[in-house]
């Protein structure tokens, strides 16, 4: 089994993203599948070409797209991606689209086929807090995720995709009192739970 993992550039000012260097410090092997690992650029449908373009080339069985959600106090397994673009911050190139469609001939939404509910237990399993999350709210990581979903319907079938949402570092919250956070190599660790839930399932 081969998995492509990505994670997201830092955006909003950040000087780091938790979703990337997560992704970074997963092994080249996990549960026995080959993992594959790709950097995203936070702007709208730019993060989906080069996403599918990746997907050609890897041909991997199963997706992971992971992204950072500011506050948060676990890590979120997405279930479901929405048809819409609506920015309250700009992307990193001074993109902000409000209330469009990410592509008109698409579904107003599509669900994750990988196990998300295991994902989340295999990760509570292993004592760190995870939820199951409905909204993958209506930026870059919703555009992401609705994109790979959408091109899984009408391109590829037998692929297998979904996205994960994760909390911020604490050195992202050393100026943001009362937001959450979680260590850099806990989040890693939910991650290969997350996978390892995937791979047995």
């Amino acid at each position: 089994m081969k998995i492509l993992v990505t994670g997201f550039e830092p955006f909003n000012g950040e000087g780091i993203n938790p979703s990337l260097e997560a992704v970074k410090r997963l092994d080249d092997s996990i549960a026995g599948a080959e993992i594959r690992k790709l950097p995203l650029p936070v702007v709208f449908h730019k993060s989906v070409v080069k996403l599918i373009q990746h997907v050609e080339e890897e041909q991997p069985d199963v997706v992971i797209c992971v992204g950072q959600a500011g506050g948060y106090n676990g890590i979120a397994i997405e279930r479901v991606a929405i048809n819409l673009l609506d920015a309250s911050i700009a992307d990193n190139e001074g993109n902000r689209p409000e209330d469009v469609p990410i592509y008109e001939d698409g579904a107003a939404a599509y669900f994750s086929n990988l196990p998300v509910k295991k994902m989340v237990q295999r990760i509570k399993d292993n004592g760190l807090p995870a939820f199951l999350s409905n909204s993958a709210g209506t930026y870059v990581c919703n555009n992401t995720m609705y994109g790979l979903l959408y091109h899984i319907e009408k391109r590829y079938p037998d692929v297998r995709g979904g996205f994960i949402h994760v909390p911020f570092i604490p050195q992202q919250v050393v100026d943001k009192p009362g937001k959450a956070s979680m260590a850099l190599d806990d989040i890693a660790s939910g991650l290969r739970s997350a996978i390892e839930a995937i791979v047995e399932g």
